[in-house]
Parts: C-alpha cells; structure tokens; sequence
C-alpha cells in the first residue's frame, strides 16, 4: 500500500473515532450530571530521511532536515469536569453539587462507585438509594412516617415525623470524594465512575469542606454538553473526514495513471 494512502487511512480512523465521542455527547445532552468527552491525538512516528543538523557538506549542515510523518493515532478520551447548569425540580431528594465532588454509591459485589447524579429515591426499607437500587454511602435511612427531609449544604440530612410536633432530627450526613485527577476515573455507565491508579485515591469529607462544592438541595446539575459547540465539532470532523477519503482517492488516481501511462 502506498504510505500516502496508509496516513489518510489513520486519518479517517481519527475522525471516525472523534464522531463516535461528539455523537455519545450529543446523546447524553440530557443525562443528569453527564460530563463531555473529548478525543485527544497525537501524530504517529516520523520517518527521518535527513536528520536536521546533519552534514550535508563539508561545510554545510541540514537546518530542518528530512522527516515524513507516519499518520494519527487515538491518545486518550478526557472527560471534562466543568460545571453543569442547574435545573431546579423542587424535590426533596434531589441534590446537585456546587463545585468539585462525588456522591459515594455503593456497588452489589461491595465496591464504591462515584457520581454526580444526585436524583436519589427512597427504597421499601427507607434507605437513600440511586434510580438502579445502588445505596447511598454512608448509608442514610429515612423513618417510615418521615413529614420531610431536609439537606443542608454541607450534608446533614434531617428529617419531621408526620403527626408528632418535635424538633427536626438528624438521621445522617452525606459525604463526597474528590479526587487528585477526576479525569482519570473509569466510566462503567449508569452514571457511574470508578476509581483507577491514574485518578488517585478518593479523598473524602463533608460537603462545603476545603476542595469540596457544597450541596444545593431540590435541584440537579445538568449535563455539561453545549450542543452548538458539539454541532460545530461535527462538522469540522464530517469534512476532515471527507478530505481525508479524498487523499485516498487523489492517490488512487495517480496510481492508476502511472499504470496506464508506463
């Protein structure tokens, strides 16, 4: 295969790869707590013909040099942690994040996952659990005649009891992680992150603590995806691909004419 045509073939792997990403955002322009990806590259290795500042005279010397590119290659997917907007729903169980933290979940074979999702709901037994069953850490159960529930911006949730006229009572605290590198979490779905070697050990403390955002009560965090600047990413890779498919048919064209001609 000619090289030209082996670059323009790593040049529409690169674009192909970088739609599925802007079309995985786009897709989750709706899902709570979402955090954009972005595809990150790096050109592959150089041939070196000539090496710069290699003699190419007794007296002379190669100020560039001669070294032919070998394509692109994938890198890495960076999830950016930028805020979401806030949309209020005005539902007790509802928590958003103002600022940098994760909500602890627990997972069914005993691990800890994390997520900015807070739509919490109460499960049979009254505990604090994710929309999929997964409780809430550290685990808060809320009394079966509870009136309402109130969290305060630095976690502590309290409760009424319906029908008996005492002071509010606390019946937990809810604590966040964070994490030298969030970027380097794993997403596994369902909202969820895990822990990895490259995003550090989790960190973990009151909200409204130093490092940690503070809890807004009755409202979610939205995704983080702008759809116009995702629609515009769109096209650049929509027309970096077709130019790339058309060095291949440019050179495809040159072949067959030295075929014909010689």
């Amino acid at each position: 295969m000619d090289a030209s045509m082996w670059i323009a073939k790593t040049g529409l792997d690169a674009q192909q790869t970088r739609m599925a990403v802007i079309s995985n955002n786009l897709a989750n322009v709706n899902t709570t707590g979402f955090k954009r990806d972005r595809a990150s590259f790096e050109d592959m290795l150089y041939q070196t013909v000539r090496q710069p500042g290699g003699q190419v005279g007794a007296n002379a010397q190669s100020p560039t040099g001669l070294m032919l590119g070998t394509g692109v290659r994938l890198v890495s997917t960076d999830k950016i942690h930028t805020q979401g907007s806030f949309v209020t729903t005005k539902n007790a169980l509802d928590v958003a994040i103002q600022g940098s933290g994760f909500f602890q979940i627990q997972q069914a074979d005993g691990s800890i996952a994390y997520t900015r999702d807070g739509s919490f709901k109460v499960s049979a037994t009254g505990q604090v659990v994710t929309a999929n069953g997964a409780r809430l850490l550290p685990e808060i159960t809320l009394p079966a005649n509870t009136a309402s529930i109130t969290i305060g911006e630095n976690g502590a949730v309290s409760v009424e009891i319906s029908g008996g006229g005492a002071a509010a009572q606390q019946v937990g605290q809810i604590q966040l992680a964070r994490f030298a590198n969030p970027a380097g979490l794993q997403s596994i779905g369902q909202n969820l992150l895990r822990e990895t070697p490259g995003s550090g050990a989790p960190q973990v403390a009151a909200p409204a603590s130093p490092g940690l955002g503070a809890l807004s009560q009755g409202s979610l965090e939205a995704s983080n995806v702008n759809v116009v600047e995702e629609m515009v990413s769109m096209i650049e890779t929509q027309r970096a691909y077709e130019i790339n498919s058309k060095a291949i048919s440019a050179v495809d064209g040159m072949l067959r004419f030295l075929n014909n001609n010689l």
